[in-house]
């Protein structure tokens, strides 16, 4: 191989970075999201939203699903011009596929899909568990990942087929995924279920170049918790448990978004990211 191949791209313009390019010094900006398009769900508040305005600010073109049409309105302008709202409900197969196909046709392409929406709930005890209840909870935190990143993959295989390979899924889990998570079967389900789901895609999907992770989230301060957040007793017992001692917070969730988008975990497939200050490992 000659000298000029071994210090230079194969492409003028490629994305793979390096540090030194014969005696010239280079910056490695991998974080440098610039050209890329990334859709969050549930993108309009939460986690979701620290993850969107990271990916925003790190350059990223940014599409937000959220079945609130006020709070996706304030949140894509609060992201500002690159970023634009739908209102999806992820539970609905046909809404979903149509809002895919209309965030390419506006955006020309997706590079990023992190699967975030999902709700709560519990009850009293696993035997008095409501099946409606039950339905719920899988119709939005299962059906509605399976539905999302479906669409997304198909996409991803698309292009890579037509010869632009690459992409990043992601699937927001939970500590209850990996915990016991009493009087919450039915959301704990969803989440290993996640897990799982993530694991395959990541298999099948490797030959298109697209990466399949997982993100499990501790004690988050965000409106699902806010009944664990106003109770002195929770604040009491279970907070001092948390190794960092406080609450996580949506923006702490902007690196690990940032790093899935990116070319630095091109790599990097199959895994979870816990993220909890190490209240599980404690």
């Amino acid at each position: 191989m000659s000298g000029s191949q071994l210090d230079w791209p194969a492409k003028r313009g490629s994305k793979r970075h390096l540090h030194k390019l014969g005696n010239i010094s280079m910056p490695y900006s991998p974080f440098d999201l610039s050209g890329k398009v990334a859709l969050v769900t549930g993108g309009n508040r939460g986690i979701g939203y620290g993850m969107a305005e990271a990916l925003a600010q790190a350059g990223a073109s940014v599409a937000i699903w959220g079945s609130n049409e006020k709070t996706n309105g304030e949140a894509a302008k609060k992201l500002g011009g690159k970023a634009k709202a739908w209102t999806v409900n992820v539970a609905d197969e046909t809404a979903v596929a149509a809002a895919m196909l209309d965030v390419v046709k506006h955006f020309g392409r997706v590079d990023t899909v992190i699967a975030n929406a999902g709700v709560g709930g519990g009850a009293k005890s696993f035997s008095e568990f409501p099946t409606e209840t039950y339905r719920r909870v899988l119709s939005v935190n299962l059906d509605g990942v399976f539905f999302t990143l479906r669409e997304a993959c198909k996409h991803m295989v698309e292009r890579a087929k037509a010869g632009d390979p690459g992409g990043s899924v992601a699937g927001v889990a939970s500590l209850a995924a990996i915990e016991g998570a009493a009087r919450n079967e039915a959301y704990a389900a969803t989440k290993g279920a996640v897990i799982s789901m993530m694991k395959s895609i990541a298999v099948e999907h490797a030959r298109y170049g697209v990466r399949a992770n997982s993100i499990l989230p501790g004690w988050i301060a965000t409106d699902m918790t806010q009944g664990a957040q106003d109770n002195p007793a929770f604040a009491e017992k279970v907070i001092p448990r948390v190794p960092m001692r406080r609450w996580g917070q949506p923006a702490d969730f902007g690196g690990v978004a940032v790093y899935l988008c990116s070319d630095a975990s091109s790599y990097h497939s199959g895994d979870s990211f816990v993220i909890d200050g190490a209240y599980s490992i404690f």
